[in-house]
């Protein structure tokens, strides 16, 4: 059975379970350092903004980045998943639980980040991909705009 969504569209139980999906395989990809692997995550074009940090564009620029410069947790644990149309078109939201190290320093336990994801995505022949993302450590209030 496939749920309404605005504006009369559409999204079947295998759209959702797909798009769920993709949430986990980022999280893999970078706590893998599998930078090949987010060729099945974004599209060629994507925009990707980490909120006051960066903004990569392109697929070969947002892999340089998370190669060379990106500084990752040691894990991404996923929650809070919601995924809908809006005039925008399919929308993806997710909030982010990331243990960080401590640079190699022994201590009790580890720091622990948040963030928050918009994804907006669209369907290839490969699955879904995103095209334009946007990464903030504060949940951001009302709607969000696309990335540009």
């Amino acid at each position: 059975m496939a749920r309404q969504a605005a504006a009369g569209a559409v999204l079947s139980v295998a759209d959702r379970l797909e798009l769920h999906e993709v949430t986990g395989r980022y999280g893999d990809a970078v706590d893998d350092r599998d930078w090949q692997a987010l060729d099945d995550i974004f599209t060629d074009d994507a925009i990707f903004e980490v909120r006051g940090l960066v903004t990569m564009r392109g697929l070969d620029d947002i892999k340089r980045y998370m190669a060379e410069q990106g500084q990752h947790p040691l894990g991404h644990l996923m929650c809070n998943i919601h995924a809908g149309v809006d005039e925008g078109g399919v929308r993806l939201f997710f909030r982010i639980v990331a243990p960080v190290s401590r640079g190699g320093q022994p201590g009790n336990g580890y720091p622990i980040h948040f963030g928050s994801y918009y994804d907006w995505l669209v369907k290839t022949s490969q699955g879904w991909r995103v095209s334009r993302r946007l990464f903030s450590a504060k949940r951001l209030p009302g709607p969000v705009a696309v990335p540009q």
